[in-house]
């Protein structure tokens, strides 16, 4: 047989020595080769100009860097670990920004970021004026929607494949759906639109089995039954065998590959999406860029809806995060060689997320009726401790915030006393239940909104600064905010233990200043206030973060003779009108502080009261957050933009105080 066919060539044969130092060579030559790739990725368009062979090394490369700079900036590594070879697939056969591709949740574009002309600029992420942590249409036209909570791609998408048949265009719309995505109820109202239209569109499941927390129901069990079942494992291990015992080639090669696909969409129909209205391909290895991009090609000339299911290992090519992608999920910086975060430094007191699971566990024990519900968030609000103390009634209901709080009604309407942990933000996707499901019914469901106020890093999406608003407008809803961790634990207790009226307790992802495990609590009048410091030139009406703010105020300006009272505004619905009379009587001016919007928030409530009751209002103002997004960074950088910091609060205070504002 000729070398030609074989492909063989006769060489002359080296010693020993010389072969080590030739491979030695070689192998420096593979390294440097490979370290130059990534830079030479200013743009999409020049991955079109990579061999097959360089996708891979790129790969390689692109995961490295991710670990590199997350280490040091802190963020989400293992969900965008598990896209990399997804993402450049994604960016090698389709021609962003023309072509539109949707992530969902945008934790797993980090690399979608890095080769899309941002890799300079990754060392920036999540800082004060860097790189959000997100995809954002703002910050690059290669981010086609911003996307920061779940479930949105698909009826984003479908709003631009409209979009595009109506202007006569012809590019791809593509959305990347985690399967954690899919246990939202958006998700598949966008699937039932998107399959009835028929119309040209590329939905990718990226199914990992995780989302934040290990994904419930009945969705994830199905996509997981795909993947896990045997006769597709044990097909897959008979058309492997088949593929080792066939002659070498191409041919031979490509005729395997079509033989698996083909036997495994007989075993795998994906019949709820074909029931939908799409067509299913997969499910597809999503880490072999062999068979991602030739897939990927023939699905461009395919019209009508499509779903191509892919297999992915969120944190995958990281040790540490592959085998607790939990953890890795969102990371603080963290040490790349043995995978330890970096210590935050010990606070006085636990998050009150620590507290509030601490304190629901405790109640629980107490009242078999007490149940607790979290949106796959189970870590964020610390109820995995819950869970393993009261597993039978722990309830996660995915991403799936609407469900979560009619549930909720269903079980207080039942003489059960659910607690819902949601994030202050997430809550908002359930607005119409908590007024509709809740408030009209007046069922005594707890809610306890985690994240309130500034997050941080996070940003825009996420800084839960509009629920004090949203939650003032429900009739019959109580509304609460501790000042510490002690006081959080009466609070819950206060609304377990009545039976009236819905209940909302607000707090912020910080330490507690203040938590004794041992007290015992204690139930609070709804309603009622506490006065912390009396004063003669102004009074400080503070609501639960910002009563350390007011102390700290209060004691830099009586430095200047400056006299301020602070009040422990714990209730934001209802006031407490009693106090707030004599307060008009006492104080000259009235200041209020929140970590809310201004508009409609607590001080809105104060003023709304002066002009109901008709009383001479003393002067009033209000400081909060000011009605824009703000961005990402850190607490401290935010606090301080908006003016609520205690260095910029001292001289906006005093000049109130003056009566000079």
């Amino acid at each position: 047989m000729s070398e030609a066919i074989t492909g063989k060539m006769s060489v002359p044969v080296a010693t020993g020595r010389e072969q080590t130092a030739s491979k030695k060579a070689a192998e420096a030559q593979d390294a440097e080769a490979a370290a130059a790739l990534l830079p030479r990725i200013a743009a999409p368009a020049d991955l079109k100009r990579l061999s097959a062979a360089d996708l891979g090394r790129l790969a390689s490369e692109l995961r490295q860097y991710i670990i590199d700079v997350v280490s040091k900036t802190g963020g989400h590594l293992a969900p965008s670990l598990g896209t990399v070879e997804l993402t450049i697939a994604l960016h090698y056969v389709f021609d962003a920004p023309r072509d539109r591709i949707v992530w969902d949740v945008g934790h797993q574009a980090y690399g979608h970021k890095v080769l899309t002309g941002r890799r300079d600029r990754l060392p920036t992420l999540r800082q004060y004026n860097g790189l959000s942590g997100f995809v954002s249409p703002v910050e690059s036209p290669y981010d086609a929607f911003g996307v920061a909570h779940a479930s949105t791609s698909i009826a984003a998408a479908m709003g631009m494949v409209v979009a595009r048949d109506a202007a006569g265009e012809s590019y791809h719309v593509v959305t990347v759906t985690g399967d954690g995505a899919m246990t939202g109820g958006l998700a598949y109202e966008g699937l039932n639109n998107a399959g009835s239209s028929g119309r040209d569109i590329l939905v990718i499941l990226n199914d990992n089995e995780m989302s934040i927390s290990p994904n419930v129901g009945a969705i994830s069990k199905y996509l997981t039954s795909i993947t896990s079942s045997k006769y597709y494992n044990r097909l897959k291990d008979e058309v492997r065998g088949l593929i080792k015992k066939m002659p070498m080639g191409e041919e031979a090669g490509e005729l395997a590959k079509r033989l698996e696909r083909s036997l495994k969409d007989v075993v795998v129909p994906g019949g709820l999406f074909q029931a939908l209205g799409f067509q299913y391909y997969g499910p597809i290895d999503g880490h072999d860029l062999g068979e991602l991009v030739p897939v990927l090609v023939n699905l461009k000339s395919v019209k009508g809806p499509k779903l191509l299911h892919v297999i992915t290992k969120k944190g995958k090519g990281y040790a540490f995060a592959e085998a607790d992608s939990c953890v890795y999920h969102g990371v603080t910086a963290f040490d790349p060689a043995s995978g330890a975060m970096a210590a935050s430094g010990k606070a006085a007191a636990p998050d009150y997320n620590k507290v509030f699971t601490t304190a629901l566990s405790r109640l629980a024990s107490e009242n078999e009726k007490v149940v607790a519900i979290t949106a796959a968030m189970a870590d964020g609000t610390g109820l995995v401790a819950f869970k393993k103390e009261h597993p039978g009634r722990f309830f996660d209901v995915g991403i799936a915030e609407q469900y979560g709080v009619t549930f909720a009604g269903g079980l207080a309407i039942s003489g059960m006393r659910p607690v819902a942990a949601i994030y202050s933000t997430f809550l908002q996707r359930a607005y119409d239940q908590v007024i509709h499901d809740i408030g009209v019914q007046c069922l005594p469901v707890t809610f306890c909104l985690d994240r309130a106020g500034l997050v941080g890093a996070d940003g825009p999406t996420h800084h839960g600064v509009f629920d004090l608003t949203y939650l003032r407008a429900v009739p019959n809803l109580v509304v609460a905010a501790p000042k510490d961790g002690d006081e959080l634990c009466d609070l819950l207790k206060t609304a377990v233990d009545q039976e009236v009226y819905p209940f909302a307790i607000r707090y912020p992802k910080r330490p507690s200043r203040s938590f004794t495990p041992e007290r015992a609590f204690r139930t609070i009048a709804i309603g009622t206030w506490e006065v912390l410091s009396e004063g003669q030139d102004a009074c400080l009406l503070a609501v639960g973060s910002m009563v350390e703010a007011a102390q700290a105020v209060r004691e830099e300006l009586l430095k200047e003779g400056i006299a301020l009272g602070v009040v422990n505004c714990r209730f934001v619905k209802p006031l407490d009108a009693e106090m707030l009379r004599g307060l008009q009587a006492r104080y000259p001016v009235l200041i209020t502080l929140e970590e809310n919007t201004l508009r409609g928030g607590f001080g809105s409530g104060v003023h709304e009261f002066f002009a109901e009751t008709s009383l001479p209002a003393p002067a009033l103002h209000h400081l909060g957050v000011p009605d824009r997004f703000v961005t990402h960074g850190s607490m401290a950088q935010l606090l301080d933009e908006v003016g609520l910091s205690p260095a910029r609060l001292v001289p906006r205070v005093r000049a109130l105080a003056r009566g000079r504002a």
